[in-house]
């Protein structure tokens, strides 16, 4: 097991896939912030700000991975929309995110067990910690006492 070598075509494959995502994160979350309208929502408009930021760092760190890896960085966005109620807004924002959630794990399976692909598997599990603290957060903003 500890000889598994990274299949480096395949995991260019998957962050690419995951990048395709990632920037729609940080379209999306800029779109709400700057969307989102109503006394109880503009409180979570900044948060909004923040997490598009930590998506453009997490975004360029794939794009670093990928092409450490001698890969080309996708520029394709996948398709999102704009949702004028703010309810459905964070309804959107929690299933994009659950898909990139699960793109993200899957880019962990071709990772290997070497020195370099540990640093991948790290920095993946690193971004879906982060990103899965978003959805968290996404999901208590649509709680109702």
């Amino acid at each position: 097991m500890a000889d598994e070598k990274m299949e480096v075509e395949k995991q260019i494959e998957c962050l690419n896939d995951a990048l395709r995502l990632q920037h729609r994160s940080v379209l999306q979350y800029s779109l709400v912030a700057g969307s989102v309208i109503g006394l109880e929502y503009q409180a979570h408009a900044d948060k909004m700000r923040e997490h598009s930021l930590s998506e453009l760092e997490d975004a360029t760190r794939l794009v670093e991975k990928i092409t450490a890896l001698g890969g080309e960085p996708t520029t394709d966005v996948a398709p999102m929309k704009f949702v004028a109620d703010p309810d459905g807004a964070i309804d959107a924002l929690i299933d994009c995110e659950s898909e990139a959630l699960e793109t993200l794990q899957a880019a962990i399976e071709p990772t290997g067990r070497e020195a370099a692909s540990e640093a991948v598997e790290h920095r993946l599990e690193h971004i879906i910690m982060r990103k899965q603290e978003q959805v968290d957060y996404l999901l208590r903003a649509r709680r109702r006492p």
